[in-house]
């Protein structure tokens, strides 16, 4: 026994050396770490390089939509700010007279007359149609979740403005207009809507607010839902009423929207042509004869595109300018809310 134990001490255990070789994974994560223990920056991965091949195919997917870009977009502005520099006329080539045409323009009436025609559409239109949407808006809002009304609502915007128009007109007629026939039950008379130079101006307004109200009572909807929940809850436990709630917190927290709305009604308005043309074709007396009825006239039935041009760059610089003060008044008033 002694002899077996001094064999078996003799003999030193055998334990794992530690210089045994590493795995294939310790010397990757060793190699990688580098001197020190510390992680050793990875070499940067470049992109690879685009090859001819792709830049062909891309320009090749955009190529229809950059051509309709060219011819119906870039180029109809491109020329008609050079037409507005110059006397053009369909038999004769344009022939380049400077800042005459807006000359003229200063010292045109019926120009004058028609902004001032126009202004008053807007000024009806923006008011009217913007009041009317907001009120449906919270209508929407807050006393129905059927998909079915909100879809509804939305349909007036998707008729062509010359259906509109025609139906309306049809409507409004003094003889056989069902407005007409239920005012004679009422009142015992008619109206001449579209024959009078004091209701045609605000019935082109109606028929344009009729048909705008849903697309803007939707944008306005989809305000009303990013509003939290929570302060309304919490002004009702502070007493307010839904009229304190309305000024207090669903306008200012709409604002952003509101305003983009009133900027797309602004323009549009400004650009009515098409309810304009069929119902009152500008008359009566030039009563609703609107700028872009006028461009319109001098374009395409006195033929002179020069002046039409310039009519037509003047209403997009007042646009831009119009834009423009909209967007720092809603700014300033974000400021002073804040």
């Amino acid at each position: 026994m002694a002899t077996t134990y001094r064999a078996a001490s003799a003999e030193p255990a055998q334990r794992p050396s530690r210089a045994a070789p590493h795995s294939a994974q310790n010397d990757a994560q060793y190699g990688a770490r580098g001197r020190g223990g510390k992680q050793s920056k990875k070499p940067k991965s470049h992109p690879a390089p685009i090859h001819r091949q792709d830049w062909r195919l891309a320009w090749l997917l955009i190529a229809p939509a950059l051509v309709g870009f060219v011819l119906f977009a870039a180029y109809p502005v491109i020329r008609g700010v050079y037409l507005s520099f110059s006397s053009f006329h369909v038999l004769s080539p344009a022939k380049w007279t400077g800042l005459d045409n807006f000359r003229k323009l200063l010292h045109d009436d019926v120009f004058w007359s028609s902004l001032r025609v126009t202004v008053y559409f807007v000024g009806l239109a923006v008011v009217i149609g913007i009041l009317l949407s907001l009120v449906t808006a919270v209508v929407l809002h807050r006393l129905t979740r059927s998909a079915v009304i909100r879809g509804m609502i939305i349909l007036p915007f998707l008729i062509s403005g010359v259906v509109a128009a025609l139906v309306w007109s049809w409507m409004l007629d003094t003889q056989l207009g069902i407005v007409n026939n239920v005012l004679e039950k009422l009142t015992g008379h008619t109206v001449m809507f579209l024959g009078s130079p004091t209701w045609a101006i605000p019935s082109v307004a109606l028929i344009s607010v009729w048909k705008s109200m849903g697309y803007n009572a939707i944008l306005l909807f989809a305000g009303l839902q990013m509003i939290p929940g929570d302060v309304y809850e919490a002004a009702r436990l502070d007493g307010a009423g839904e009229i304190q709630i309305f000024r207090r917190i669903t306008v200012p927290l709409l604002r952003p929207v509101l305003v983009m709305v009133v900027i797309l009604t602004v323009i549009g308005s400004f650009q009515v042509f098409d309810i304009v043309q069929v119902t009152t074709q500008g008359g009566p007396a030039n009563a609703s004869n609107v700028l872009q009825m006028y461009i319109y006239d001098k374009a395409f039935t006195q033929f002179d595109f020069g002046y039409a041009s310039a009519m037509s760059l003047a209403l997009f610089a007042m646009l831009i300018a119009i834009t423009f003060l909209q967007m720092r008044l809603a700014r300033a008033n974000e400021a002073d809310t804040n």
